[in-house]
């Protein structure tokens, strides 16, 4: 068995045989061998390596989303680099990039939600391909990932809408994400469709945090008129309600209905269940690696996709119900 009959296996060249090439995989089990991946780049000319940048690595929604995108990576035969940022801190962002620059990666998936000009003005200058989210750029060398977030809401308000409700509050993002302002347009677009009023009192925008939906749900309960459901932008947001809801001694969702957006994996074990607006994170990390694989296995000048589309939809849980009667 050779060298190179080896080397052309491990790449999946189809030059190699099924029933070889599983003699080869057997050897390899057998010998626990592991190729030298430097040496191969040294040889190819070719890193093998994509990095993805996100920004707020504490919210659970981008472990979920990295996995993903690693396990996706992988068994195409990559390699990941990851890096958190935070758009305020330039010295960390100069970092983030230098990093990247320095493991020569093919590709960057920059999924920060809202916060790609800084990262676009460090490695566009340096030709990187990179795939965004919800962000488009005219550059060949830059891919878009639109993530239809209006299937989802509008499956929210008419969910809230078919239960009873028509005091319906909104917790959005902050300004600075088009994302959370993306959101909220589908919002007032989705209530317009139902034929219901948006309550300009109750649309708050808070940070995509637990912090950030304690006080908004603090914000809403000091009106004088009430809402009887709230959708927020996040579930991080929508589980800080939960717990807000609780420790004013209410409950959900006899006294407020509550809807997240993400559907994270910790979404079905809150008390009681969140009924949230999944956005899938294996098919936004397909979304990214797709094009990234193209931008790297193409030539310069290749005519190839460069929009690609993630849609949403409603997961019905506990935390929704009829609004109670009022008084």
């Amino acid at each position: 068995m050779s060298i190179a009959t080896v080397s052309r296996t491990i790449n999946a060249s189809p030059a190699v045989s099924e029933k070889l090439a599983k003699r080869v995989w057997q050897a390899i089990e057998e010998l626990n061998y592991f190729p030298n991946t430097h040496a191969r780049s040294l040889v190819s000319g070719r890193s093998r390596i994509l990095g993805i940048i996100v920004e707020n690595i504490t919210n659970p929604f981008f472990p979920e989303l990295i996995s993903s995108f690693e396990e996706i990576a992988v068994a195409h035969g990559y390699e990941i680099l990851v890096s958190s940022t935070n758009i305020n801190s330039p010295s960390q962002l100069t970092s983030c990039v230098r990093r990247m620059l320095e493991r020569k990666v093919e590709g960057v998936a920059v999924l920060t939600f809202g916060s790609e000009e800084s990262v676009l003005d460090q490695l566009s200058v340096h030709n990187i391909p990179m795939v965004l989210a919800e962000f488009h750029v005219e550059d060949p060398k830059i891919s878009t990932i639109l993530l239809d977030y209006s299937a989802g809401i509008h499956a929210a308000v008419n969910h809230l809408a078919e239960l009873g409700h028509s005091r319906i509050a909104f917790l959005a993002g902050p300004k600075e994400l088009h994302s959370a302002t993306t959101r909220l347009e589908n919002f007032e677009q989705s209530m317009a469709d139902a034929g219901l009023t948006v309550e300009k009192p109750w649309v708050i925008r808070c940070d995509h945090t637990l912090k950030g939906g304690v006080a908004g749900f603090a914000k809403l309960w000091a009106l004088p008129e009430r809402p009887t459901a709230v959708i927020c932008s996040n579930d991080m947001t929508a589980i800080g309600v939960l717990r807000a809801v609780y420790m004013a001694g209410l409950r959900v969702p006899e006294d407020l209905s509550v809807i997240g957006l993400d559907d994270i994996d910790f979404a079905e074990f809150t008390l009681p269940p969140l009924t949230t607006i999944r956005l899938s994170r294996v098919d936004l990390a397909k979304a990214a690696f797709d094009a990234l694989q193209l931008q790297a296995e193409n030539g310069a000048g290749a005519v190839i996709q460069r929009e690609f589309l993630v849609s949403t939809s409603l997961v019905v849980r506990n935390s929704t119900a009829k609004p109670a009667a009022r008084e």
